[in-house]
């Protein structure tokens, strides 16, 4: 059974920059490691997802305001977008949201594994804080 959602240009919007901005975060946060190799592993984990929301994030087009001047500011962006995206799921198609929650979680695990060793402890806060997010909605 296909799912159908109706999203606007500003839903697909909110839905990008959460996912991205997820990975964004988790690089900024191994600030000091391989921020580029987190933020590749995230963003290919990002691009394999399947379903309505796969077909969103597989859109070309900018997203803007992930270039924050520090990691407080991509936070802001970022930590709403992840629970506007969540509520905005859950409202239309649970089994988006949780697909949705799926992907990002995979993304997650990826970007972290790109790390060298045991992920540091400001990319597991960091991870936390990104979950908090998903749990709000």
């Amino acid at each position: 059974m296909s799912v159908t959602l109706t999203l606007t240009v500003q839903d697909k919007h909110t839905l990008r920059t959460a996912a991205y901005g997820a990975v964004s975060l988790l690089a900024a946060a191994d600030a000091t490691g391989s921020p580029h190799k987190v933020a590749t592993h995230g963003s290919i984990a990002l691009a394999a997802a399947t379903g309505p929301v796969g077909h969103v994030l597989a859109e070309k087009s900018k997203i803007g305001n992930l270039n924050g001047k520090s990691v407080a500011a991509l936070a802001d962006q970022v930590l709403p977008a992840l629970t506007a995206a969540m509520g905005l799921l859950k409202e239309q198609a649970p089994a988006e949201a949780d697909n949705f929650r799926a992907t990002i979680d995979v993304a997650l695990e990826a970007a972290a594994r790109a790390h060298k060793g045991e992920p540091t402890p400001a990319m597991t806060a960091m991870a936390r804080k990104i979950t908090e997010a998903l749990d709000a909605a």
